[in-house]
């Protein structure tokens, strides 16, 4: 009898629920495809494109923090190289005003020289005395290494009376020992400045001014003399003086091509005269292009410090030349002798500024309307050196045509 074995072998299950998470979740996501009214690429090429974009954005963010991270490193690395704790500190000034090097005013005075004075003020005679003394290691203007030291001293606004020295000969410590007394209120002296200048004396040529000191007399205490060396400065460009005021009146007619200027009135101008008055006029001009064009003048006013004019000039100007001209103002004191003598000077036009400019913008935008304006006169120097006129005069208005 023959056995047989049977083996029965049992079968293994496929374990298909072994993570039932991750199955419903693919059950869901086949479900949420088949909903979705597109093919099934299309719906997997979204999803490919939005992920680029993400990574992409991902990409542009990282790329950004290291940059910004690079920034502040060479920023701290160029803190480093300036560091202001570690600067001299008559030397920080350089790093806002790199020029400033340029411009060592401490040895400008000490090349300069410095000067000994005194002030006085007498108030129940109303008078200033200022005392020249003596001036030391003052700055050489001749070849031989020397100068030929004077001082001129004056007041100003007023201006009115100039003393000056003797003049010494080859020396850079001279010992002036004078005084000199100006009638001056006090009301007046607490609003001015007494200029002490120091020149170099030429008999052929221009003198040469080494240098200066101004003094406010409203800081000065006047309960004793003052007597004191101060070192000199470099010379004031243009003087603070007051040369009194003009009213004009403008008008522009653009149809007729016509500019007209009215010379009203003056006041408080500089004394000229002896006697503490002036015969002033005015001059008026036109320069177009820079260059001198027409000129007329008001008549002569005698013995007086504010005059009236009431006198209306007109000029020619088409409006393409208005828009390239400038207007010059300028009040001479008539001498029957000598040469007449500037006592102010502005202009107005396209190359003016501040309430010149403004007066001649109201002109323009008020055509066919006078439009008056008191101004403030400046030194002739100081207008012509903004101005800047050519000589010559423009070749168009040499044409016949």
């Amino acid at each position: 009898m023959s056995a047989h074995l049977v083996t029965s072998t049992t079968p293994t299950p496929t374990n298909t629920t072994a993570n039932p998470i991750a199955a419903a979740a693919a059950h869901f996501f086949n479900d949420l495809l088949d909903q979705i009214p597109l093919p099934r690429w299309a719906v997997y090429m979204i999803f490919v494109g939005g992920a680029l974009l993400l990574l992409v954005g991902c990409l542009c963010i990282c790329i950004k923090c290291c940059c910004k991270g690079k920034k502040k490193k060479h920023q701290k690395k160029k803190d480093e190289k300036i560091n202001p704790n570690g600067v001299n500190g008559k030397t920080t000034t350089a790093l806002v005003q790199p020029d400033v090097v340029d411009v060592d005013y401490g040895s400008t005075k000490q090349q300069r020289g410095k000067l000994l004075y005194s002030l006085d003020y007498n108030a129940a005679q109303s008078e200033l005395i200022v005392g020249i003394k003596q001036a030391d290691g003052l700055k050489a203007m001749d070849l031989g290494g020397s100068s030929d030291p004077y001082v001129k001293v004056y007041i100003c606004p007023d201006k009115s009376k100039t003393c000056e020295t003797k003049v010494f000969r080859n020396t850079l410590n001279p010992v002036f020992n004078e005084h000199f007394s100006f009638q001056i209120t006090k009301s007046s002296l607490l609003k001015s400045t007494v200029v002490m200048q120091v020149f170099d004396f030429n008999r052929f040529s221009k003198h040469n001014i080494i240098g200066e000191l101004r003094l406010p007399l409203s800081s000065v205490d006047w309960n004793h003399v003052i007597e004191e060396w101060q070192h000199l400065a470099e010379p004031a460009k243009f003087e603070d003086e007051n040369l009194g005021e003009i009213c004009i009146s403008l008008r522009y007619v653009p149809t007729a091509s016509k500019l007209t200027v009215v010379i009203l009135e003056a006041k408080n101008l500089k004394r000229m005269d002896i006697g503490g008055s002036s015969d002033p006029y005015v001059k008026v001009q036109l320069a177009l292009d820079k260059r001198k064009w027409k000129k007329r003048k008001t008549s002569v006013k005698k013995k007086t410090l504010n005059p009236y004019y009431n006198e209306s000039f007109t000029f020619d100007v088409s409006f393409e030349q208005i828009q390239r001209v400038n207007l010059v103002i300028s009040v001479w004191d008539h001498d029957a002798v000598t040469r007449n003598d500037a006592m102010g000077k502005i202009f107005l036009g396209c190359d003016a500024s501040g309430n010149q400019l403004r007066h001649w913008a109201d002109m323009l935008s008020n055509p066919r309307r006078p439009v008056a304006q008191w101004h403030i006169l400046l030194s002739a120097e100081q207008v012509n050196s903004t101005l800047a006129l050519k000589k010559k005069i423009p070749l168009s208005s040499r044409l016949p045509f």
